[in-house]
């Protein structure tokens, strides 16, 4: 097992991403690509560092890069059948997920970009997509069914990217855009099957870091808890009472604890020399193994739950 604290070594990681993402090779592979390769693309650096709280450190280089490419790149759309799709569109790199667009509106943000202005389709994107019960699903096939279903880890990025980023008061459009999703989590009871109360993934019951696209139980809670802050909106006592209990075997007098190496996916979309891309191996980068292993402390995550706790 690691030291307990790695801060030192995370700092030094944290200035190996830096000063790649100011490199040529960064923007050359934000120009090919703003997503792949998992995990070591410079998209993965920058939303490590983001939710390191060191969004404002990134090179503007890269957020420039970043931002330029995906105005153009993806769909501003989420096509949900086939007919809306563009002849010839990589489906794999010519379409965004919810869970990207809500990512990618929270890191540019944190940057400092007028997100709204610089690419306009994003926020309306996240409403857009709302399904009936309140939150959205990256399954594009979902839409088309008669009771469409949502996914819990499609539709926090999207809830997080309307609640945290936004330059003044909220619509009433995004208000009951919030209040349906903050619902349909609590009527999930944050990581529970609706029909059977089952949990729908173990792996959502321990803290893990980093989240990129992934999803715990304190990430949900966070967000409904902040939205109770703006809006009043009221959380059971017994589901807060459980994610006390939840938080309580990670939690230690210096902060919580991590169990493990957050790698949750080893496959990648990666581009070969001839300039095709296929299925292969995920790499990652040094940032990624400083901050996430067994018996790491989670000052990010720590943060999170003293805003949140109850008093």
């Amino acid at each position: 097992m690691k030291p307990e604290n790695n801060l030192p070594a995370a700092s030094e990681a944290a200035g190996l991403s830096k000063l790649y993402l100011a490199s040529r090779e960064a923007l050359q592979s934000i120009e090919r690509d703003p997503y792949w390769p998992k995990w070591d693309s410079p998209w993965w650096h920058m939303l490590l560092l983001h939710e390191l709280g060191l969004g404002k450190e990134i090179p503007q280089a890269a957020v420039k890069k970043m931002t330029r490419v995906l105005r153009g790149r993806y769909l501003p759309v989420f096509p949900v059948r086939e007919s809306e799709l563009p002849c010839g569109t990589d489906p794999y790199r010519g379409i965004a997920c919810h869970c990207a667009v809500g990512s990618s509106y929270q890191v540019l943000w944190g940057c400092g970009v007028d997100v709204d202005r610089e690419l306009p389709w994003m926020r309306p994107w996240f409403l857009r997509y709302q399904l009936p019960d309140g939150g959205l699903n990256c399954d594009e096939a979902v839409y088309t069914k008669p009771s469409p279903k949502s996914s819990i880890v499609s539709t926090l990025p999207c809830l997080e990217a309307v609640l945290f980023c936004r330059k003044a008061g909220l619509t009433e459009e995004e208000k009951t855009f919030l209040d349906k999703g903050a619902a349909y989590l609590l009527r999930q009871g944050l990581f529970r099957k609706r029909s059977t109360g089952e949990v729908i993934d173990k792996d959502w019951l321990e803290l893990r870091f980093p989240r990129f696209y992934d999803y715990d139980f304190l990430r949900g809670y966070y967000f409904l808890a902040k939205w109770r802050e703006l809006s009043g909106f009221e959380i059971p006592g017994e589901l807060t009472e459980e994610v006390v209990r939840l938080v309580s075997p990670q939690m230690t007098e210096k902060g919580i604890i991590l169990k493990r190496y957050n790698l949750f996916d080893k496959r990648s979309y990666n581009p070969s020399p001839g300039g095709s891309w296929n299925w292969g191996e995920a790499s990652e980068f040094e940032l990624m193994r400083s901050v996430s292993f067994n018996g790491a402390l989670c000052a990010p995550l720590t943060r999170q739950w003293e805003e949140v706790k109850p008093k």
